[in-house]
């Protein structure tokens, strides 16, 4: 059976919907920046999560071509996950989208190393015949961070912030947003087969001990 990320690391990819207080390792990542409403239709952000999904599949079915990594198993391809910010705003303001800057990235298995990275962009630009350098082998290490479930609409997420701010109130935590330590999501369901009120992301901010 495939290695599933979401099974197996139910902690970070699968919490309550209530707040938790968890210490995320560093993972590698499939990485593509950019600026601007996600909702775009075929804006930068569609067309970064394209690329993203280029060089993911191409990693995951590498084992049925000539082309060998060291180490591999069979994998489920993870969800999709982005780290988001606007300048000179602490937090997130929902209401003013086109100010969104964000990575978008794909988690790696360990055993994919930057060079195996960098065939996967090399053969996606051919297959696809589409330019897939804008993607970036990066590592991000999280540290301490709370999180839980957010069921609805992306435009709901407020609320769920609000209970997550006031679990660390409540727990001796404040945020500790920074250019470095971002607002971070992970897309549990596909928004083009889901109902808004039924869409699962993860939400994930990094924190630290009020002192």
């Amino acid at each position: 059976m495939a290695f599933d990320f979401k099974k197996e690391y139910k902690e970070f990819y699968m919490p309550k919907n209530k707040p938790e207080i968890v210490t995320v390792p560093p993972a590698n990542y499939i990485a593509v920046g950019g600026k601007g409403d996600p909702n775009e239709v075929d804006g930068t952000y569609q067309k970064a999560v394209r690329i993203l999904y280029a060089i993911a599949y191409t990693l995951k079915m590498s084992y049925k071509g000539s082309y060998k990594i060291d180490g591999f198993f069979e994998y489920v391809v993870p969800p999709l996950e982005g780290f988001w910010w606007q300048d000179n705003i602490k937090g997130v303001d929902y209401s003013d989208k086109r100010s969104f800057n964000w990575t978008s990235v794909i988690r790696l298995p360990d055993f994919i190393k930057k060079s195996d990275f960098d065939w996967a962009v090399t053969e996606a630009s051919k297959k696809k015949k589409s330019d897939c350098s804008l993607a970036e082998f990066l590592t991000i290490d999280e540290g301490i961070c709370v999180q839980m479930m957010h069921i609805g609409s992306y435009d709901d997420e407020p609320a769920t912030l609000a209970m997550m701010d006031e679990y660390l109130k409540d727990n001796g935590y404040e945020n500790d947003l920074s250019n470095s330590r971002l607002h971070h999501e992970i897309y549990l369901s596909d928004p083009r087969k889901t109902e808004r009120s039924k869409l699962k992301t993860v939400i994930r901010h990094p924190v630290k001990r009020v002192k």
